[in-house]
């Protein structure tokens, strides 16, 4: 499997972006602390006709286009997604069904009826699942049979207004060519894996009284000024959940499922999860690389100084350099560089010096987390990043957390740095590792490949986001609640969504086009 892996990669994102600084004046924040702090300067912000399918769709198109593929020859579409419009049709078919639109006149009306699409759910894994899927698939037709799989993934990062998480919001699609003998990137088949079932970050489906609903719309109505007679009021909730007369009915239900695109989080736990899952799949890798022989500890360099590049999940663009102690702890603990460190900042805290109860694990934990910002401030791990990490963080400043598609935004950002300043990368290797709340953790290492220069030159990330449109925080508001019914800047050679039910049409049914 070592000659299968990643060929091309291309990616979308929205044309507007809300800066930072501008957010921060808003609510009220620290510039300095959300910008040197987390390293963020913008966030991408979809526009009225922009939604997840248009996003994934935009960059296969483009993947599609750059690359002279015939759509007859895709196998499959296999998209990493939290961000679904649909509790049951997948999202990938409303991509196929662009994608089949605007290339129909040249490939035939069904030249892609024979690919085969799914959406793959797991927080912000979700893609990293799809092209380990994939890879499979592809490795497993063997190289006769030439099977080509695109990856897509797509997402909002959506949090609710004022929260904790606003400020990590982005958004933006991307999909990955998957083939033998790639051009950009090889992907050995050995996968470090941690999962464990946690409560850190979810979107649940939530109810709500049926009566507290009507009760609030009254209270509403009476602070407006309307008039609300206590009779009137009492009629209204003797109908609830439902009048004997068919004609009476409010409600037919006692309880309202409620869909909402923002989730339930809590950050810091989140971050404690990522930091454990990515420290253990590390682990699961490291071991399953001296099973097959591909590292021996006694007698090769520490493992991640091999990797000239560390590309991992960035919900916010500091969120590698912040977490990764954890991994350079682990990977040093035993050998002499460990000893210098420790000389610096004292030894680590260990379970067994707290006690066994409740308290004793949050004191653990909470020592942890400062032992950790330690090693962060030490030069050996300073000098770690700014080798391996630095460039990696440069794209997602600019658009934010991107979900399933963040870890691939790291790795273009460091790609096209790397070919910007021509820097030798032929044959070396870099790890990766992917991360989702719920919560589990994937490491693996990708190979680069001759080719590499040829692929990252094609990105043109950074002059695309010089380009983008800077929006104030009134259109702002009005595109998170879903008050704007125009788009902020009219669609141009690209798919958009363009009606939802209507006439003709049945509930929630959605309608794309391309636009010239």
């Amino acid at each position: 499997m070592a000659d299968v892996g990643i060929d091309d990669i291309a990616l979308h994102f929205p044309r507007l972006y809300f800066a930072m600084e501008d957010f921060a004046n808003f609510r009220g924040a620290d510039y300095a602390k959300l910008n040197k702090g987390l390293g963020l300067e913008a966030m991408a912000i979809p526009d009225v006709h922009e939604d997840t399918a248009t996003m994934g769709a935009n960059a296969v198109s483009r993947l599609i286009d750059r690359n002279g593929l015939n759509p007859s020859s895709i196998g499959r579409i296999y998209l990493g997604t939290e961000s679904a419009l649909d509790g049951a049709k997948p999202t990938a078919t409303y991509i196929m069904d662009m994608l089949e639109q605007r290339y129909s006149s040249k490939f035939g009306k069904n030249c892609f009826r024979n690919c085969d699409v799914v959406d793959m759910t797991f927080a912000c894994i979700g893609a990293v699942d799809a092209m380990h899927n994939t890879l499979d698939w592809v490795a497993r037709g063997g190289k006769k049979r030439n099977r080509i799989g695109i990856v897509v993934f797509a997402d909002n990062a959506k949090y609710d207004l004022g929260s904790s998480g606003e400020y990590t919001q982005g958004a933006g699609g991307g999909a990955i060519l998957i083939r033998h003998n790639p051009r950009l990137l090889t992907i050995p088949d050995i996968w470090g894996v941690s999962t464990m079932p946690v409560h850190d970050f979810f979107k649940p489906r939530r109810e709500v009284e049926t009566r507290t609903v009507v009760e609030n719309v009254l209270e509403l109505a009476e602070e407006s000024g309307a008039s609300i007679t206590s009779n009137l009021a009492e009629k209204i909730l003797k109908l609830l959940p439902r009048s004997k007369k068919k004609n009476e009915v409010i409600f037919e239900n006692e309880k309202l499922m409620i869909h909402k695109d923002t989730p339930v989080f809590d950050g810091q736990f989140s971050n404690r999860c990522y930091s454990e899952s990515v420290k253990q799949a590390f682990i699961d890798f490291r071991m399953k690389a001296i099973e097959e022989g591909r590292y021996d500890p006694e007698n090769d360099e520490i493992l991640t100084n091999q990797w000239s590049r560390i590309i991992v999940h960035l919900p916010y663009a500091f969120q590698g350099k912040r977490m990764f102690p954890d991994v350079f702890r682990h990977d040093r603990r035993h050998l002499p560089v460990w000893q210098g460190i420790t000389d610096q900042i004292g030894k680590e805290p260990v379970p067994e010096e707290f006690p066994d109860t409740m308290e004793g694990l949050e004191a653990f934990e909470k020592a942890n987390d400062a032992y950790r910002r330690l090693i962060s401030k030490t030069p050996e791990f300073q000098s770690f990043v700014e080798d391996r990490i630095e460039k990696t963080q440069r794209a997602s400043s600019l658009i934010g957390n991107q979900y399933t598609g963040s870890i691939f935004l790291a790795l273009m950002s460091a790609m096209e740095s790397d070919y910007l300043d021509n820097t030798e990368m032929d044959s070396r290797r870099i790890g990766l590792c992917g991360y989702g709340s719920g919560a589990k953790a994937k490491v693996f290492e990708g190979v680069v490949q001759p080719q590499w220069r040829e692929i990252a030159s094609r990105f043109h990330l950074f002059e695309r986001l010089s380009t983008r449109h800077a929006i104030n925080k009134t259109v702002y508001e009005a595109l998170h609640k879903g008050k704007r019914k125009r788009s902020v800047v009219k669609p141009s050679s690209e798919f958009a969504l363009v009606q939802i039910g209507g006439e003709g049409k049945l509930e929630g049914q959605r309608r794309y086009e391309w636009i010239e």
